[in-house]
């Protein structure tokens, strides 16, 4: 790195180092070691670093993460007062009950909920699902959309007069709809909104999908269809989605139809 002193191959450990010392998450440095890497690589597959060098920045170890990341997740209850805290009476109310509706209720990233278009809600085996959505990893999935969750879409889109095209857009104080979209951090505002409405703290929009997935178990669902709808390549990350912790109380081997045997 430049400004490094010593061997040239230090400079992504003191740019480790120096992102550690700025307090930055493990994943944030972790990501931007990434595109370091990526660059070394580039460089040496055109002849600008020689192949040890790039192979030594290459080396250079990640941050750890220590510890699990507590999740934040909704009940049943607190995701009512949620979807309830909005008016229906105004183009934005409609707007963000159907976005808060597909976090819940699908279990979407941002990324996905803003990129998400009319043609993308089709029907398959007599239920209405985003169909061939791609997400993170550029992984391709179907989501199911629960009929109250399509409803608050078709309310929204309705009253917009959206046909084709992205289906959420910007909203200005004047209740006029324009643009061709809407981006992440406008979701973050979305649910920060929301939250602070029905009296809910430290609430993200990643937490939703958290709650989906918890609501799903719940409810009786599958963990491997859980983790279909979410899109996960791991079941280790649908298991952490769900929060579940083991119950002693009440176990789940404690009835199984076989205690008279």
């Amino acid at each position: 790195m430049i400004g490094c002193k010593g061997p040239k191959s230090d400079g992504p450990v003191r740019y480790r180092f120096f992102l550690e010392q700025n307090s930055l998450a493990p994943s944030t440095i972790n990501v931007r070691l990434a595109a370091v890497r990526r660059l070394a690589y580039e460089a040496a597959d055109t002849g600008l670093l020689s192949p040890e060098l790039a192979a030594g920045i290459r080396r250079v170890k990640g941050a750890k993460r220590l510890g699990v990341r507590v999740g934040n997740w909704l009940t049943i209850d607190q995701s009512r007062t949620l979807l309830q805290t909005l008016s229906l009476e105004t183009a934005r109310g409609k707007r963000d009950r159907a976005i808060l509706a597909l976090l819940v209720g699908c279990g979407l990233r941002r990324a996905e909920l803003v990129g998400l278009r009319t043609e993308d809600l089709r029907i398959r085996e007599e239920h209405w699902v985003i169909a061939d959505l791609i997400g993170k990893g550029k992984h391709i999935r179907t989501v199911p959309v629960p009929a109250w969750a399509k409803r608050a879409v078709d309310e929204w889109t309705e009253a917009a007069g959206i046909g084709t095209g992205r289906i959420f857009r910007r909203v200005n104080r004047f209740g006029k709809i324009w643009g061709e979209g809407i981006t992440p951090k406008a979701i973050w505002h979305v649910v920060k909104a929301a939250a602070l409405r029905a009296g809910i703290q430290n609430l993200a929009p990643h937490d939703l999908r958290r709650t989906c997935a918890r609501l799903c178990h719940v409810a009786g669902g599958e963990l491997e269809q859980i983790q279909f709808l979410l899109g996960h390549a791991s079941v280790q990350t649908t298991e952490r989605y769900l929060g579940c912790k083991q119950e002693l109380r009440h176990p789940v081997n404690g009835k199984l139809g076989i205690e008279d045997t």
